[in-house]
């Protein structure tokens, strides 16, 4: 019920910190701490304050805990409802103590999600913005968190309301020839109205979804094959980007028999890297299997990072390599490069020199991951459109304006070629939570964290 007073530990429960945060939320959710806090009458303070005092048991009168309480009047909190936040030590047994008074006392443990829902529901967030809160907690690269507090603060609201407001206008026109259709001519107010702003919708869409598979590899990272024949370095480049003895190296050729995954920050970049077997022809049954999956991974990779021996001529294997990744975004690493020079560099289209052992060239990597997929430095205004769920609206929205385009063109009637232009206008809307389904909105909050 959206009127029970809930509670949650706000942060997380995986480890002891010398902090956690217990929030409760709700219409009585003033009334039910005062009756364990010890520091001064909530009921009579002023919402925005923090008070100190202790966590005491008012059944046995034995002292919880020290603590710092903050307290938030409604309609100034994130809830709009009455809000306190209980900070207390980290430990996972006082917290958990903490939280069971306050349940005891009329609290209802939150579900999943819940604290943004009801925020959400009360309209002090929309769904687009409530998304991003978990886009928070789950970025993994400075791209990506910008990307979320973007969102966060309302520039993907308003890029998708400026949005609607032009198709609205769109509607409106044809609304008045309906309602008053001495005043104009229609085949006049298509050609001059109606289709050119129709074009301009359609064309910012198209921007806005090219511009998404850019945020997308920002936000969730590329995924990275490192591939190669067996020994030229490859499990060595993988441990060397994350920073972890994650795969086994020796000079013994085939060590690396099936994947292995890490994820690494380079330049702002997340890659999302696997380390293949080694390519090779072998009677190995175990060997080969790892060689075909290492096939697989190459088709599905969104970049390749193929690794060559410096300090060997070319084999035919690596040859093959090379033409079997020619149509792939492709950096060729020429690792062991502190070693004498035995490869023929004129035969290798885009090349750098690293040598993993000696911590050299590397460097060079992120640029040419950038140039490769043109990315550029993120400005602080930018806005990306990153959520899947978005992303499928804007495409439902774009098939419903090109579909209004093409009935213009062959003169249908205003009124039918409004229906598509109402549901281009209704998925966006969709995008910020106007009129979403109860199974959507209770999907999308269950997959928050308790606290959140």
């Amino acid at each position: 019920m959206i009127s029970d007073t809930i509670v949650a530990i706000a942060t997380s429960t995986a480890g002891v910190g010398a902090i956690a945060i217990i929030r409760i939320s709700g219409e009585d959710a003033i009334g039910i701490v005062n009756k364990i806090f010890t520091g001064c009458n909530l009921v009579t303070q002023a919402s925005h304050t923090i008070h100190y005092g202790h966590i005491k048991c008012p059944e046995t009168k034995v002292i919880i805990d020290e603590v710092l309480v903050m307290l938030m009047r409604s309609p100034r909190s994130f809830t709009t409802d009455d809000t306190i936040e209980i900070n207390c030590h980290g430990g996972a047994f006082v917290t958990k103590r903490i939280l069971e008074l306050l349940l005891t006392h009329g609290a209802r443990h939150a579900h999943a999600g819940e604290f943004s829902k009801r925020a959400f529901l009360k309209g002090r967030i929309n769904l687009s913005e409530a998304e991003s809160i978990m886009e928070i907690i789950e970025a993994k690269s400075d791209h990506a968190l910008r990307l979320a507090v973007n969102s966060l603060d309302g520039k993907v609201t308003k890029l998708i309301n400026e949005l609607r407001a032009e198709i609205l206008e769109i509607i409106a026109s044809i609304e008045v020839n309906l309602d008053y259709p001495e005043y104009d001519d229609v085949d006049e107010m298509t050609n001059e109205i109606l289709l050119p702003k129709s074009i301009a919708v359609k064309n910012s869409l198209a921007l806005i979804l090219h511009t998404a598979k850019t945020g997308q590899l920002l936000k969730n990272g590329i995924n990275t094959a490192i591939i190669g024949r067996p020994n030229v370095g490859k499990s060595s480049l993988l441990n060397y980007l994350i920073r972890e003895e994650k795969a086994i190296v020796t000079n013994i050729a085939g060590t690396t028999r099936d994947t292995i995954e890490g994820s690494v920050d380079i330049g702002g970049i997340t890659l999302n890297l696997i380390d293949t077997a080694g390519i090779c022809q072998t009677d190995d049954v175990v060997e080969l299997i790892g060689v075909k999956k290492s096939h697989k991974l190459i088709e599905e990779a969104e970049l390749i990072l193929l690794v060559l021996d410096y300090n060997q001529m070319l084999t035919a294997e690596d040859q093959e390599l090379i033409a079997l990744t020619s149509n792939k975004n492709r950096i060729i690493l020429l690792n062991k490069s502190d070693l004498e020079q035995k490869i023929n560099l004129d035969q290798l289209p885009d090349k750098i020199l690293i040598s993993v052992k000696k911590e050299e060239g590397l460097t060079q990597l992120a640029d040419a991951i950038k140039s490769l997929f043109a990315l550029k430095e993120l400005q602080a205004d930018e806005t990306f459109i990153t959520n899947t769920r978005h992303i499928a609206k804007l495409n439902q929205s774009m098939t419903a304006i090109t579909s209004a385009i093409t009935q213009m063109q062959m003169g249908m009637p205003v009124d039918i070629v409004a229906i598509d232009l109402r549901d281009s206008w209704t998925f966006l809307g969709e995008i910020l939570g106007i009129n979403a389904p109860d199974t959507l909105i209770n999907k999308l909050f269950t997959n928050f964290c308790l606290g959140k």
